[in-house]
């Protein structure tokens, strides 16, 4: 007599491996994308950083975007030497410069929010408006509470 193999239901997927699949399709399109507009994901970030929060250092930039102060203060001469920010000493003295968003670099920010509009439409088109909000709600607790020190 042959012993019967039953299929047993595959375990759902880990939320943090999905998390982590969705993450890097959608870092291999927005690197494509924004390479069409000569900025780099890092940089991307940093300028929108600087839309948002004005005279931010490259130390507060690095741990926004995860990477060292080291390569961040590379990313910041790049758009700086481009100028795509400017650099102005922080208004207490020392040696601490504030980066600031010029008008061109909010003209090429502009350009990649578009592109990352698209990224999102194609990703979102089949999820409904309120399926949209409750995930942008529980991925945003979920960044809160694995932020560093809390």
């Amino acid at each position: 007599m042959t012993a019967r193999r039953t299929r047993s239901a595959a375990p759902a997927a880990r939320l943090s491996y999905l998390v982590f699949r969705l993450e890097r399709r959608i870092r291999a399109r927005l690197d494509d994308a924004l390479a069409r507009h000569g900025v780099t994901t890092t940089e991307y970030m940093a300028l929108s950083e600087l839309r948002t929060r004005d005279g931010v250092s490259s130390a507060e930039l690095a741990r926004i975007a995860f990477v060292t102060p080291q390569a961040m203060n590379l990313v910041i001469r790049d758009l700086e030497r481009r100028g795509l920010i400017r650099r102005d000493p922080h208004p207490d003295g020392g040696r601490v410069l504030c980066a600031r968003l010029t008008a061109e670099g909010a003209s090429v920010l502009r350009r990649c929010d578009s592109s990352l509009d698209a990224i999102e439409t194609v990703m979102l088109e089949k999820v409904d408006d309120a399926t949209h909000e409750t995930l942008r709600e529980g991925l945003t607790l979920c960044a809160r509470a694995l932020r560093p020190g809390e």
